[in-house]
């Protein structure tokens, strides 16, 4: 069916509640209703390298099916239940959709960024109590086998490794060469080390054990991923099921093939995505491990689009900046959509890439809280370009302010709390940390998700900036927290304040803001240097440090980030501007109640379409100042 706006999503609303849609309880059931449908089609594809000609591996879904249900066979015979975590640590391979897919048959994935550092992962390990991890054997130019070791060394109940051999993907001579130069990985020492190809081999190929009968737990998300403990989400085969069938209806079908270089540690790729396969019988084409950070992705791009025939295309903002730096260099005909997410695009950058490559921009919104989708722009109707769309079926948000201690619903436009309610909100228990999920829902059932913005008189939801204080990089989150902590660790800081700097690319980058100590002496070459040191995470170190006589604080004395990001945009808009020759300058940044932190600019005799072609970059909005 077309899904052209809000009355499509109201009728579909219309035909039966959530709870009556023909959908299985779970996970593997949905699996072999498309196995049974579309058995020979393909499911998945999957390059190691980026090479349109290069060599390629695809799974059907009857394979998929077989292969899922051997990987839980083999998790369940050690000793994974429904309620016991397997954790896996992979950059994205076939494999990795085996064992996050088997995992949540078996017992409860956790998928792990496999870029964080040991202790991170350790920490999550804990967290969820992981008894089981699936990553890597040690691979050339690959550190993740040692990140992991390390991490399980200080997880005491993993009690098996199960690793994955990328070598198989290679053909000789490169893979008579992998084993000769191989890294040695001694550190996995306390536990069980087995070889994930060989032990799957050795499974029935239908499930040993009885599957699931009701709703669970399946999945753990973890929210981001700074030193300390990160939150933990929860979410059901319900959540996941209705995640796939959102793609399924609105977008995708067993003729779909769709370019995702999205990794299958998020939520994106995973519960948009796969599960949207799964529900849809589409293909869904993993270009190598590190997706869209992989060697001569960006490059290869559009060949790879036609040499898999792609109609949907999912992106985030960052990689749509890299592919218009390289010409549109094959026949991308195919190619009807493109999904977009994790982060607010700018204007210039979506009028670009359409006027470049003929194909569509919807933007999303999701969070891992919700399981993922909350609105998008329909696909089929009109597109407001910097909003994120309308709710989605069975979608309810509401905008909420608090007045007197209680939660207050606001008006068209008037800008709030996005507060959402759906199927894939676990209402009361988002978190696995219990005290995590306090005060965090209004009316019991509409999940807090720290994110401003409003809804217009069309319904078209707008994000305007952030409740919660995270800095967004490229789609990653990162805890200001860190950077400030690490900061007053420096004998001569007072305080600290870190936000996120509008960049072209990211979106956002990390900058910080310190105070010094009466009488303290520090230059902000020293600072920098001592944040490299102390920031562990290397995706947090900011790239900007300014040193103020005072930072801007309230009257209780809290640092006041809003006058620190103005600051910032003032800096970065005004260098932008220098660096092209444009005679325009900032001279203010207001807080509009619409659009949230607007430039103001005075024009210096520059003309429109010169300060629109450089800011244009950027998510935050400009204007003539009066």
């Amino acid at each position: 069916m077309t899904y052209a706006g809000v009355d499509d999503r109201n009728t579909m609303e219309q035909q039966m509640p959530w709870a009556d849609r023909d959908i299985p309880v779970s996970l593997f059931g949905q699996l072999c209703r498309t196995a049974d449908k579309f058995p020979d089609r393909p499911a998945a594809s999957y390059q190691l390298l980026s090479g349109p000609s290069d060599k390629a591996e695809t799974v059907s879904w009857s394979h998929l099916r077989d292969r899922v249900a051997q990987t839980a066979n083999m998790l369940r015979k050690l000793g994974i239940g429904e309620t016991d975590v397997v954790a896996f640590v992979l950059p994205n391979c076939t494999e990795t959709l085996y064992a996050m897919l088997g995992g949540a048959v078996a017992g409860i994935v956790n998928p792990i960024n496999p870029l964080l550092e040991p202790e991170q992962i350790a920490s999550i390990l804990r967290e969820v109590d992981a008894k089981v991890v699936v990553t890597l054997k040690a691979f050339p130019k690959a550190d993740i086998a040692q990140k992991v070791a390390e991490a399980v060394r200080h997880a005491p109940h993993v009690h098996t490794v199960v690793e994955i051999d990328l070598n198989r993907y290679l053909t000789p001579p490169k893979s008579w060469i992998v084993p000769l130069i191989r890294p040695k990985n001694d550190g996995n020492t306390h536990v069980d080390v087995l070889n994930f190809t060989k032990e799957v081999a050795k499974q029935n190929t239908t499930l040993d054990f009885e599957d699931s009968t009701e709703d669970r737990i399946a999945a753990f998300f973890h929210t981001g991923g700074t030193t300390g403990m990160p939150k933990v989400a929860q979410h059901l085969y319900s959540g996941m099921h209705y995640n796939g069938w959102l793609g399924a209806t609105l977008l995708f079908d067993e003729k779909d093939n769709i370019m995702c270089p999205l990794p299958l540690f998020h939520v994106f790729a995973v519960h948009v995505i796969m599960m949207a396969a799964i529900h849809s019988g589409a293909h869904v084409v993993f270009p190598t491990p590190q997706g869209y950070r992989g060697e001569g992705v960006f490059d290869n791009f559009w060949k790879l689009c036609e040499r898999w025939k792609i109609s949907f295309i999912i992106t985030v903002p960052t990689a749509v900046s890299a592919l218009m730096q390289r010409p549109v260099d094959a026949d991308i005909s195919s190619v009807k959509t493109a999904f977009s997410g994790s982060a607010p695009m700018p204007m210039e950058l979506f009028k670009r890439f359409e006027d470049t490559c003929g194909v569509r921009i919807c933007e999303g919104y999701g969070l891992t809280e919700a399981t993922c989708l909350v609105s998008v722009n329909p696909p089929d109707g009109l597109k407001k370009i910097g909003s994120v769309g309308i709710p989605l079926p069975y979608n309810k948000v509401k905008i909420l302010k608090t007045v007197n201690g209680e939660p207050v619903e606001c008006a068209a436009d008037e800008i709030g709390e996005i507060c959402v309610s759906n199927p894939g909100v676990y209402a009361g228990s988002t978190y696995t940390e219990v005290d995590k999920n306090k005060d965090l829902f209004h009316y019991g059932t509409f999940l807090r998700t720290g994110d401003l913005g409003r809804l217009d008189e069309d319904d078209y939801l707008w994000i305007t900036g952030r409740a919660k204080d995270l800095i967004i990089r490229g789609g990653h989150n990162i805890d200001p927290a860190e950077i400030e902590e690490a900061m007053l660790s420096h004998p001569a800081v007072a305080f600290a304040g870190a936000i996120g700097q509008p960049d072209a690319h990211a979106g956002e980058l990390p900058c910080v803001f310190v105070e010094l100590v009466d009488g303290g002496e520090a230059s902000e070459a020293e600072l920098m240097e001592h944040a490299k040191k102390h920031v562990h995470e290397r995706a947090a170190r900011p790239k900007h440090l300014t040193i103020l006589d005072e930072l801007p604080k309230t009257a209780v004395g809290k640092i006041f980030k809003p006058d620190l990001r103005k600051h910032a945009i003032t800096r970065i808009y005004n260098a932008a501007l220098e660096a092209a020759d444009c005679p325009a300058r900032v001279v203010s940044v207001q807080d509009d109640k619409k659009r949230g932190l607007v430039a103001q600019l005075e024009a210096n005799c520059a003309d429109e379409a010169a300060v629109s072609k450089v800011l244009g970059a950027f998510v935050r909005p400009w204007e003539w100042a009066a």
